[in-house]
């Protein structure tokens, strides 16, 4: 495994990696006996791209483990909740289908449950579930998931419960086996960690500090996937801009892209997420200049007032992030800006929250993630006083949804009769298709399935406030 260094100790080395690859093959050999046919598992994902990279390593385990995939808990010997703790609705979520999991349990006495992810790595979480879900077999962290061989052999052969959520700074597990979806859109995770600690936030305390992958290594895995037909790759970190620290990386993230951007093939480089405080105008450079880089940039703000941003610790003035945006519109006239906004941080005044619509108005965003603040459980914010009640915020929160869907309303509508080269995606209306344009901006058309994953060229025909519809050229 290349990039292993004794010295820092970001790299899981090769004799642990080795070692579970025995255990994944014990564990074949003992569900081989328990089942004539092969073990069923279902793997379902909840949050981020990063989680359903995770995921595909964990399938790619199971899957040489013995394993293969079903689309429902009922049909399976193995359910497996891979877990986000960003937002306590998400939370809420999990419980709500653990729970659900309990009769089907009753039923089948050898089914595995295993719960894992950002949410199990909190040891509050784990102790819940320890507590009151004893029917559940395995759980584990973000640190952990190289050794899930070695825990389902435990829990397999002794019959207990696992618990793995051991805290440490993170690692990186390199050589993991991936079971992907074959399509067109692939993820390709650069990096691991966040660095920021923005009071709001328990990404942090879930995920490590920043850690980064060698390029050599990313490089490898994106030649492999666009061997493989991926034509939208997604690279993928909790900040991907400051990509490259490590003291054996060598490139920042500019110079990656530039190196991806010179791979051989027809395809698009996307990328997620940024942090303004490590938005360059290198990077933005490095954008406008490679071909392969859609013209699309997600870019957080959070907050349009500088005393919020200050409390959540975003290291950034609102000053500082507008430059970048008129930047960034300078050197790539099309692009399509989309962001995060939290609304009612504790303590923040309807006066403070109307500068974050002024700030939507002024910068005039393609589309936007919008949440009511959430309090998590570790983080400084959690203790902030929080004067203002949930419904309250609720107006604020419609009041900056109303002002976005005015200008969603007149992208859309200048985008009529224009012409754009999308990548055709699947569309749950029979007999339509969607296709996805550099700015990651959807056009819904009627065509023939035979065009998935293929490029095209679409002309928008109508536009309503957030579909655009179109025909094929």
């Amino acid at each position: 495994m290349s990039g292993y260094s004794e010295k820092n100790q970001i790299f899981i080395p090769p004799a642990e990696l080795e070692k579970q690859v025995k255990f994944t093959s014990l564990v074949h050999t003992m569900l081989a006996s328990r089942y004539p046919d092969s073990p069923k598992a279902f793997v379902h994902t909840y949050g981020c791209q990063g989680n359903v990279s995770d995921s595909e390593k964990i399938k790619g385990q199971l899957k040489k483990m013995g394993y293969s995939f079903v689309d429902s808990p009922e049909d399976a010997d193995l359910v497996l909740f891979n877990t986000c703790a960003v937002r306590e609705h998400a939370e809420d979520r999990v419980f709500g289908n653990v729970g659900a999991l309990k009769p089907i349990k009753e039923k089948k006495k050898d089914m595995l449950i295993v719960l894992c992810g950002c949410m199990m790595q909190q040891k509050h979480i784990a102790d819940r579930i320890k507590r009151s879900y004893p029917y559940v077999n395995l759980v584990f962290g973000t640190f952990a998931i190289h050794r899930l061989p070695e825990m389902l052999y435990t829990v397999l052969s002794r019959g207990k419960r696992v618990f793995e959520i051991e805290e440490n700074a993170g690692t990186i597990a390199e050589g993991l086996p991936t079971e992907r979806d074959r399509g067109a859109k692939a993820w390709l995770p650069i990096m691991y960690g966040c660095n920021n600690f923005c009071s709001y936030c328990i990404v942090p305390y879930v995920r490590g500090r920043e850690r980064s992958r060698l390029p050599e290594d990313i490089l490898a895995e994106a030649r492999e996937l666009v061997a493989s037909g991926a034509k939208d790759i997604t690279l993928l970190g909790q900040n991907v801009n400051s990509y490259g620290k490590n003291p054996d990386c060598g490139v920042n993230f500019a110079s990656l892209i530039r190196q991806i951007n010179d791979i051989e093939g027809d395809f698009v480089i996307r990328f997620m997420t940024s942090h303004p405080k490590d938005c360059t105008y290198e990077l933005l450079d490095a954008m406008a200049e490679c071909k392969k880089v859609a013209r699309h940039l997600h870019l957080p703000v959070q907050s349009g007032n500088n005393r919020v941003l200050a409390e959540m610790n975003r290291k950034y003035t609102r000053e500082q992030y507008l430059d970048l945006i008129a930047y960034a519109k300078k050197r790539m006239p099309d692009l399509s800006l989309t962001s995060d906004i939290i609304v009612g941080f504790p303590g923040e005044t309807y006066e403070e929250f109307l500068d974050t619509v002024s700030l939507i108005k002024e910068v005039g965003y393609t589309s936007l993630f919008t949440f009511i603040y959430s309090k998590r459980e570790g983080t400084k914010a959690a203790s902030m006083p929080d004067p203002v009640s949930y419904k309250e915020k609720s107006k604020w929160f419609k009041e900056l949804c109303d002002a976005q869907e005015e200008i969603a309303a007149r992208r859309t509508a200048s985008m009529v009769g224009k012409t754009y080269r999308v990548l055709v995606e699947p569309n749950d209306r029979e007999g339509w298709l969607t296709g996805r344009t550099s700015g990651n901006i959807s056009i819904d058309f009627e065509g023939d399935a035979a065009l998935i994953g293929q490029f095209a060229e679409i002309e928008v025909t109508e536009a309503k406030t957030w579909i655009l519809y179109g025909k094929k050229k």
